[in-house]
């Protein structure tokens, strides 16, 4: 389902050559929507089943029509991009199953502590951008070293993440979890993936810009 509103999404953006010639304006709600749908997935788990596949759409149309943006500006960052999600994720998954990085009570508030702060910063260009189009967060979005940095860091975050969604999925099947927990372990992973992979581009942006 990502994938199809993938697809949906890039064609929804217009180039020719180096430029945008077409980009949907309404695509920008979309952060608050999928907001929403990650707190009602967290706070009732057993919708996952439904708010799973509504999830997939909105935020494959978002990655289709952004992946386009920064492959028009950036020939290969897509293909780059997706190899190096793939590659984090392969990472992630072998230093958990080795056990060379175990999720402790202490690791796991911390990650979610770096991520709920990282929202927090998002949630406030958000706000700040549709109260004033000039508001933006000093070097977030900065293409020079210390925008770098804080992009390296958000993509190690984003990648911690993984660790939490397989800790999850193991204690799930230790603990006899219910069989709809297959779906929050499911949905867990791809917004950990969506989010690693807008992460990868816009870390690549800033170092090919």
């Amino acid at each position: 389902m990502l994938a199809v509103a993938t697809f949906v999404g890039w064609n929804l953006v217009e180039s020719s050559g180096t430029d945008i010639v077409k980009f949907p304006s309404w695509l920008g709600m979309t952060f608050p929507i999928a907001l929403v749908l990650l707190g009602v997935a967290y706070m009732k788990p057993n919708l996952a089943k439904i708010i799973g596949p509504i999830y997939a759409i909105v935020q494959g149309v978002v990655v289709g029509a952004m992946s386009h943006l920064y492959e028009v500006r950036f020939d290969g960052i897509v293909l780059q991009a997706a190899m190096l999600t793939i590659a984090v994720f392969a990472a992630m998954l072998f230093l958990y199953s080795t056990r060379i990085i175990k999720v402790t009570a202490k690791l796991q508030k911390g990650i979610i502590a770096a991520t709920m702060a990282i929202m927090a910063v998002y949630i406030i260009g958000f706000v700040g951008r549709l109260v004033s189009s000039s508001f933006e967060i000093p070097y977030l979005h900065d293409s020079g070293p210390i925008g770098i940095v804080i992009s390296l860091v958000i993509v190690g975050v984003a990648a911690f993440n993984y660790l939490l969604d397989f800790d999850f999925i193991e204690r799930s099947v230790k603990g006899g979890a219910p069989k709809n927990a297959e779906w929050v372990a499911a949905f867990g992973l791809l917004v950990t993936t969506v989010w690693l992979y807008m992460e990868m581009l816009r870390l690549l942006s800033k170092l090919r810009d």
